[in-house]
């Protein structure tokens, strides 16, 4: 245990909301602790994203104190109180026993599908994934409890799984992608034992439902250093889970035009949200898998397709196979289509089409696609600036630009007598 005087947590660091929870908690009588990510960052001086509580009450017990709670959750029960926007996740105390078989429940790799067994603090220290995440702030004294050397390691820098690292890789193979996160995001190392099982499972990244890896992936690349996160993936063999289609052309061509268009993708998108401006999934996830819709869209133009009908189909077949890696939403698909199929309009400068692209409700996404195809030699510079050009033109200046090309009749003619 770490006393105040030993840490850096101050209760004019926590949420308000959070400290009413904790201390409703605690005057029902109830064991009750800051946990996890939060006391993590904390200690480090950031922000937290959210405020996680624990607790020896029941799901039920807590929603006895709060009105204003929910129970969520079937693989874990957790309550959810909520004061307006922000909601504080309250969680029971879980126990490592196998107690109740109808609340328990592993799958023949060691996978938990279900894990609703209740109990004490030291038990819960057991369940949390990585040390860093499994040091509890006591409302009681303000103190910081710690049964795994959470503190040294997160005075070390280091990321390591608490337990077996195989055998935790096993019961949640997600883990392989959190530990990637958190390394990336805190800059912290991983733990030796950790980082090589890694290597060694993560096969089991597959096992995985494709929907709950959606949001894992946008936590992974919306997190503002997406790029080390990409390479880091890599490194380890898990981007190819991911994104098996992308990975394949990235490993066609190393250094080729795939790999320095997605670091430019990912370079761009964290540059957007260290100014803290609005970012859109889509367009990232379209950079990821358009050479893989262009190396499909041309072998069906070379067998006699229309390009148009080609890329269309193209898009609909990548769509369909990584939907089955990461379950994108429908909504997203659309918007990648929309931004993939656009690019073959900008070619079509002449009479009223510029002006109907213009229009287009995802102009802008498939415009600052096409600017980061011609930076990176995907497309041509000069269509690029034709277009920077007219969209900011005045009417007059437009006409001039859409108007077809006129022929020189007497060069016409000249070139007609030579030829007899």
């Amino acid at each position: 245990m770490y006393a105040r005087s030993e840490h850096n947590v101050s209760r004019s660091q926590i949420s308000e909301n959070a400290l009413k929870v904790l201390y409703r908690l605690k005057k029902s009588g109830y064991e009750v602790y800051l946990v996890g990510g939060c006391v993590r960052d904390l200690l480090l001086g950031l922000e937290p994203k959210d405020f996680d509580v624990a607790t020896n009450a029941s799901p039920e017990e807590i929603r006895k104190v709060f009105r204003n709670c929910r129970i969520i959750g079937r693989r874990f029960r957790l309550a959810h109180v909520h004061f307006g926007r922000e909601i504080i996740e309250v969680a029971t105390f879980r126990s490592s026993e196998s107690g109740n078989d109808n609340e328990q429940k592993v799958d023949t790799e060691g996978r938990l599908l279900r894990d609703n067994v209740f109990g004490s603090i030291e038990d819960d220290v057991w369940r949390r994934d990585f040390s860093v995440n499994a040091l509890y702030y006591n409302i009681q004294d303000f103190s910081i409890v710690d049964y795994v050397g959470g503190m040294e390691d997160h005075t070390a820098g280091v990321i390591k799984l608490i337990g077996d690292p195989a055998t935790r890789y096993r019961e949640d193979p997600v883990r392989m992608i959190r530990a990637v996160r958190f390394a990336v995001k805190l800059g912290f190392s991983l733990d030796a034992a950790t980082e090589q099982q890694i290597f060694a499972q993560a096969h089991l990244l597959k096992g995985i439902p494709a929907a709950r890896l959606y949001d894992e992936v946008l936590k992974l690349f919306l997190s503002g250093k997406g790029l080390q996160t990409f390479e880091m993936l890599r490194h380890y063999n898990l981007f190819s889970i991911l994104f098996p289609q992308a990975d394949q052309c990235l490993n066609v061509e190393e250094d080729g035009f795939p790999k320095l268009f997605i670091i430019k993708a990912l370079e761009n998108s964290d540059s957007r949200i260290a100014e803290r401006k609005s970012v859109t999934p889509y367009f990232l996830l379209s950079a990821f898998l358009w050479e893989s819709v262009q190396a499909l869209a041309k072998e069906k133009i070379k067998q006699g397709d229309e390009e148009n009908f080609a890329y269309q189909n193209a898009s609909s077949v990548v769509l369909s196979k990584q939907v089955k890696s990461v379950s994108i939403p429908k909504r997203m698909t659309q918007s990648m289509r929309e931004v993939w199929l656009l690019q073959l309009r900008f070619d079509r400068r002449v009479g009223v089409r510029p002006y109907k692209l213009l229009m287009h409700p995802r102009f802008r996404a498939a415009y600052d696609f096409l600017l980061l195809r011609a930076e990176t030699g995907g497309a041509e510079t000069e269509l690029a600036e034709w277009w920077t050009i007219f969209q900011d033109a005045n009417e007059v200046e437009q006409k001039k630009m859409t108007r077809p090309a006129r022929k020189n009749k007497n060069k016409a003619k000249a070139a007609l007598k030579s030829k007899k």
